[in-house]
């Protein structure tokens, strides 16, 4: 088993992303709704047999205290919430939410508001090298809608891409006054879809959740 090598995995509604730091290529796994933590565990270790790697860092789809999510996500199946990762791997694991893990490796310095936009939306501030991952998604925006119905694939879907665009821009000038942020990232599967980008926000990249991944191990958090 290699020392010091991290297997970084990214759990998303349509598929697992898996990378071992180090390692060029990313191997991927369809999730979906029957996705289950236990199933996930059992084919990410299928996947990675020829990998070695002695620490695992997840990125989740939904809240997580002390390392445990603490819901079942929307668009998985079920098991989730308290699962012993640590124990079902049998090594030491770190999770923490999938949009904190990719605001961890998209951060420069300040104070920097990450959104993430895919098919619901993740939030995460990080100020001064101090991560706070954030549920911004389900709270009451307009209308008795909620951001993610905004900023979420559904919003994208119901207002088409030039609409969507003004709406994310709108909402996130709302939140990056009202955290005080330096800047703005715009991640998640989506942000490719915006075009030309306001001062003080910058387009995230999805791979740089496996450079999170393994900043997790360092972070001061």
């Amino acid at each position: 088993m290699k020392k010091n090598a991290i297997l970084v995995i990214d759990v998303g509604g349509n598929n697992v992303k898996l990378l071992v730091a180090g390692h060029a290529t990313r191997r991927k796994i369809p999730s979906g709704s029957k996705m289950t933590a236990r199933r996930m565990v059992r084919d990410v270790r299928r996947a990675t047999r020829d990998w070695s790697y002695d620490r695992v860092s997840i990125g989740y789809p939904g809240p997580v205290i002390g390392g445990r999510p603490m819901r079942e996500p929307y668009n998985l199946g079920g098991g989730w919430k308290g699962f012993d990762f640590r124990k079902a791997f049998g090594l030491p694991v770190k999770v923490i939410n999938d949009a904190a893990m990719q605001a961890l490796g998209s951060y420069r310095g300040g104070r920097m508001l990450f959104l993430g936009l895919g098919t619901g939306l993740g939030s995460a501030l990080i100020v001064d090298g101090e991560l706070e991952a954030m549920e911004l998604a389900h709270l009451p925006y307009k209308r008795g809608k909620t951001y993610e119905d905004y900023l979420g694939e559904r919003g994208l879907r119901k207002a088409g891409r030039k609409k969507w665009s003004r709406r994310v821009f709108e909402i996130a000038r709302e939140l990056q006054a009202a955290l005080e942020a330096d800047e703005v990232v715009l991640g998640g599967g989506n942000a490719k879809k915006l075009k030309s980008l306001p001062a003080r926000m910058r387009r995230g990249d999805n791979a740089k959740a496996f450079v999170g991944g393994v900043r997790m191990w360092k972070a001061r958090r």
